[in-house]
């Protein structure tokens, strides 16, 4: 077994090999460049591969569609300006040694970029360098170092809400844990090659100061070599060691040029799932009335006299052509109308002759609804490739995972009763929530920590009630910058969604389920559960049981430690309530690490031994609380919360084992968030604060 996967890593292992030495290679050739005087032969393929490698980075740069997917740009930025440099020392130690013998003493590609691109005039050569210099160091790189410089800076300010975003994905079952993984590695990827490129467009820069500089020494240093050491005129010797070193600098100056604007469209490009050409097309030409208002304007310009009326008129045709194309295009991609996603919205009746009723004209309640406007239609549409139903499905999921069982379907439908902009979640055919989103907007939520306004329209997150501002797209990052947690309309309705879920657990969790439930188990574990439906318990017991859980947001994952526990308990509690009390004791830990994670210390509200003491003694006879005691308790309890808020700790009320059932119930109503937890269930190895009591002298 070990030769079969030695035999099958290998290959892998040949395949990377020559990737490992490129770049130790790389840098043995740069140095050896340096030292060793090249033939004339070797200089043209060196100067023939710089060139080529700039096409190829450049190439690579126009077809990337993200950033991130060309990640090594600013390193091999750095090796092809290394590259370049030794390549102009090495053609100068040639020039300077071997330049009185011709033309060609630099070799071919040379003595083509110093004749006959520039005509053999030196003065000419001089000026197209110059100008070639200017545009790199003056345009490009300058333009994409400040890009660079101000695109690191945001990108590092808008960490903080990036990550905070990946969190609110992350909790409201958008995304899994290794999406969340993969999405933090890119913001802390994106930042540090933002940063890389802020320092690699230096490197560009200097090289251009010394373009310049190798120019001026190889003339100065030509004209004494030729004049003193091989007798030329000063006529000669300038003509022979400038164009050399005019060629020299051409053929290392257009690399660097491609490579400048590799860089500039490398930091300027908008992440799409396009690349730049096609960004580039598809935003220019794609609005008629751009290319018809353009061909009026160069129209009249080719009427007017004296103007080359020909090649005008000639682009005039072809922008009408091209508008009346595009138009045509149009026509034809026009969607046709929305079909309706239910049939409450609008479908047509199949005869109007009246037909016997029959059971199939009974339809069953759905357990759990979406219902959207008409604008909300393409966020639900498969066919319009609707992202709420990944979310959805996504949510389900999560759900399954963390609670321990498998929501119903979430039926989704329009409703042309709804506003076009609003939504709301049905469960078996009542409204729990709902809601309205702007479909090309985003929702920056203020999670209590943003500073700075921003300009939109205000309003409430629907799940969470938090302030909330809807924002344009190009608002978004400085939202994030800001602190703002910024979410578009489908993570909204979704998050709204799994919020809701979550609070109604308890009644999503009916008969079906726990019947589905113990088929799975006894899949796993047979032995389980033979005999214990309804040998031990009764089908409804159990699901009562497991209900009660729920309805506490107690996860029933853990349902070997939940059977155990009823199967031994059975015999001694009847009730419901009371198996319910003893299950949750067995699961302490579990219900423990749900509020407070992996604290060791941890911060709970608590009763004064007065109230508390009061609270026993009706609960033993059972009489109800005083109208003053149960308002002063909700008054105090709304107070705990709030402080516990401030400080961050979990909204946990922790009390006497039997009053536990009875406060949980009578404030889950005014709190639906507070945990009501007894003293027998926390964890023995966490050390207990009290923050807050209710109770107490106010």
């Amino acid at each position: 077994m070990a030769n079969l996967s030695s035999r099958l890593r290998l290959p892998n292992l040949k395949e990377t090999q020559w990737q490992m030495l490129a770049g130790p290679v790389l840098i043995m050739m740069i140095l050896a460049m340096m030292v060793l005087p090249l033939p004339a032969f070797a200089l043209d393929a060196l100067f023939t591969f710089n060139i080529v490698l700039a096409l190829m980075i450049l190439l690579v740069a126009m077809f990337t569609q993200n950033t991130l997917d060309f990640s090594s740009f600013p390193i091999v930025l750095l090796f092809s300006t290394l590259l370049r440099l030794a390549l102009n020392i090495a053609s100068t130690r040639i020039i300077l040694m071997k330049g009185h013998t011709g033309a060609s003493a630099a070799g071919r590609v040379v003595e083509a970029f110093g004749h006959f691109l520039v005509g053999g005039n030196f003065a000419i050569g001089i000026i197209v360098f110059a100008i070639l210099i200017i545009i790199n160091f003056m345009v490009i790189t300058k333009g994409a170092g400040r890009i660079a410089e101000v695109g690191a800076r945001f990108v590092l300010d808008g960490m903080p809400g990036k990550q905070m975003a990946i969190d609110a994905d992350l909790n409201a079952g958008l995304i899994g844990e290794e999406e969340a993984k993969r999405r933090r590695s890119e913001v802390t990827q994106e930042s540090d090659f933002y940063g890389s490129m802020d320092g690699a467009s230096k490197f560009v820069r200097g090289d251009a100061i010394a373009g310049l500089l190798i120019m001026a020494i190889n003339i100065i240093g030509g004209l004494v070599i030729g004049m003193l050491q091989h007798d030329l005129s000063f006529a000669d010797a300038a003509q022979t060691y400038t164009l050399l070193t005019i060629g020299d600098g051409l053929v290392a100056q257009i690399p660097a040029l491609i490579i400048s604007t590799a860089a500039g469209v490398i930091v300027t490009r908008v992440a799409t799932e396009a690349d730049v050409g096609e960004q580039m097309v598809g935003q220019l030409f794609n609005n008629p009335r751009v290319m018809l208002l353009a061909a009026g304007v160069v129209g009249l310009l080719g009427i007017i006299p004296g103007m080359p009326n020909l090649v005008f008129l000639l682009f005039t045709a072809a922008l009408l052509g091209l508008a009346w194309w595009l138009r045509g295009q149009q026509m034809q991609a026009q969607p046709g109308a929305a079909r309706p996603l239910s049939p409450q919205s609008g479908a047509l009746a199949e005869s109007a002759q009246a037909q016997e009723a029959s059971w199939a004209d009974v339809e069953l309640e759905d357990v759990l609804g979406l219902e959207v406007g008409y604008r909300l239609i393409p966020m639900v549409d498969s066919a319009q490739d609707g992202q709420l139903l990944t979310r959805i499905r996504g949510i389900r999921k999560k759900f399954a995972q963390s609670m321990g069982f498998l929501p119903p379907a979430i039926h989704i439908c329009d409703n042309l009763d709804l506003k076009p902009t609003a939504y709301r979640i049905l469960l078996k055919g009542v409204e729990i929530g709902g809601g309205e989103v702007n479909p090309e907007r985003w929702m920056a939520i203020d999670p209590g920590c943003a500073e700075g306004e921003l300009e939109g329209d205000r309003g409430l997150d629907p799940a969470f009630q938090l302030p909330a501002i809807w924002i344009d797209a190009v608002q978004r990052d400085r939202a994030q910058t800001m602190g703002y947690t910024v979410v578009d309309p489908p993570s909204v309705i979704a998050t709204h969604l799994n919020h809701v879920i979550d609070m109604h657990s308890d009644e999503l969790f009916s008969r079906q389920e726990t019947q589905q439930l113990l088929d799975r188990v006894s899949k796993e574990m047979p032995k389980l559960v033979e005999d214990f439906i309804p040998g031990t318990l009764s089908l409804s017991l159990f699901h009562k049981v497991l209900q009660n859980l729920l309805a506490e947001r107690v996860a029933i994952r853990d349902i070997r430690t939940i059977i155990d526990t009823l199967a031994e308990q059975a015999a001694v509690h009847s009730d419901a309530d009371a198996l319910t009390a003893q299950v949750r004791i067995r699961l302490g830990r579990a219900i423990t690490h749900q509020w407070f994670g992996s604290q060791r210390d941890i911060e709970v509200t608590g009763l004064d031994p007065q109230l508390e003491g009061l609270l026993v003694q009706a609960v033993q006879n059972g009489s109800a609380l005083e109208p003053g005691i149960a308002e002063k308790i909700i008054e105090q309890t709304g107070d705990a919360l709030r402080e516990q808020s401030a400080r961050g700790a979990a909204p946990v009320l922790l009390v006497n084992p039997a009053l536990r059932l009875m406060l949980s119930r009578f404030l889950r109503r005014v709190y639906p968030q507070l945990a009501v937890l007894s003293n027998v269930e926390i964890a023995p190895d966490r050390t207990l604060h009290m923050i807050a009591t209710i109770g107490g002298a106010q």
